[in-house]
């Protein structure tokens, strides 16, 4: 098992290394610079040359991308353009959290709620509770998050008043189980629209790959042995309907910091999604580069974590 991780983190290596190619690239490929946006005619053009000069812009692109990764593999991704003299690394670090509680509460819900209904609809297969997830499955797919969110905030903020449409926190929040509560009370909405494809996705996985499972001749076979549903549901079917589960679960660790950048959008959530947006309208490149890479490397994470998870899980995966 050991080796098979090993060498899992070997190849790992080389796709991080590609993934940064790439970023770079694009990022090269866009038109223009941070300071193309500045249309002062008052300013002097040769002021904003020096400017271009100082930061590197004109360089040779070689140069630039080795600067870049040298910099980057210690962690120092330079000084944001917009923020004025705060560095890129600290200004994601300040909105890392608020993304993180908003992805595991997303995730939370998704697995309290897709699981025990794919379950429960593959053993009841065309009870209405099955149909009602069938359809919930195609409506989450079909209808994108933005929409979703835009009309959750005119039923749930607007009309009904139950939930407030922006921001992460209250003006008088205190702090405490209040402070905790209050937080919990802004995550409901944006939560819940970026979990919903999700929810469908998984709901129609579980539903599919239990119903598979329960098929089976092993499956069968236990039940002639006398083994009681319970076991036999949650020590056979279980484990094996979950490795599609886990394929999913490996892009969803990717899609909890990435995917959220939309629903912070909609829900002005002050993110790393929402930096993103902020960062692409102002062609600030050092926070662009450094959230893009982010979200490749938490995709690639995420995967490594579902390929591990597979051994622990499938016993038949072999290492060798």
């Amino acid at each position: 098992m050991y080796q098979y991780i090993f060498r899992r983190i070997l190849v790992f290596i080389p796709m991080l290394f590609a993934l940064t190619i790439i970023v770079f690239a694009l990022l090269k490929a866009a038109p223009g610079d941070p300071y193309s946006k500045i249309l002062d005619p008052d300013l002097d053009p040769s002021v904003l040359e020096e400017a271009r000069e100082a930061k590197g812009y004109n360089d040779p692109i070689p140069v630039q991308y080795f600067r870049w990764l040298s910099m980057a593999a210690q962690g120092d991704f330079g000084e944001s353009i917009r923020y004025v003299g705060r560095d890129v690394s600290e200004l994601i670090l300040s909105r890392l959290p608020n993304t993180l509680y908003l992805g595991v509460f997303s995730l939370f819900v998704t697995l309290i709620v897709a699981i025990p209904i794919g379950i429960y609809s593959a053993r009841n297969p065309y009870s209405p509770l099955d149909y009602f997830a069938t359809g919930f499955g195609f409506f989450g797919l079909a209808v994108p998050n933005f929409f979703f969110g835009l009309v959750a905030i005119y039923l749930f903020a607007i009309q009904l008043g139950w939930f407030p449409s922006q921001g992460y926190i209250s003006v008088s929040n205190s702090g405490g189980f209040g402070g905790f509560l209050d937080r919990l009370h802004h995550l409901v909405l944006p939560g819940l629209t970026l979990g919903l494809a999700s929810t469908a996705s998984y709901m129609r996985y579980m539903r599919s790959e239990v119903l598979t499972v329960l098929g089976s001749d092993y499956i069968r076979t236990a039940r002639a042995k006398g083994l009681t549903e319970r076991t036999v549901l949650y020590k056979h079917t279980l484990r094996n309907a979950l490795i599609p589960i886990i394929t999913l679960f490996g892009f969803e660790f990717g899609a909890i910091v990435s995917g959220a950048v939309i629903t912070e959008g909609v829900f002005t959530f002050p993110g790393i999604g929402m930096l993103l947006l902020e960062s692409i309208g102002n062609r600030d490149y050092p926070v662009i580069m450094a959230l893009t890479l982010m979200f490749g490397l938490f995709i690639l994470v995420g995967n490594l974590i579902a390929d591990i998870l597979y051994s622990i899980v499938d016993p038949r995966i072999r290492y060798d």
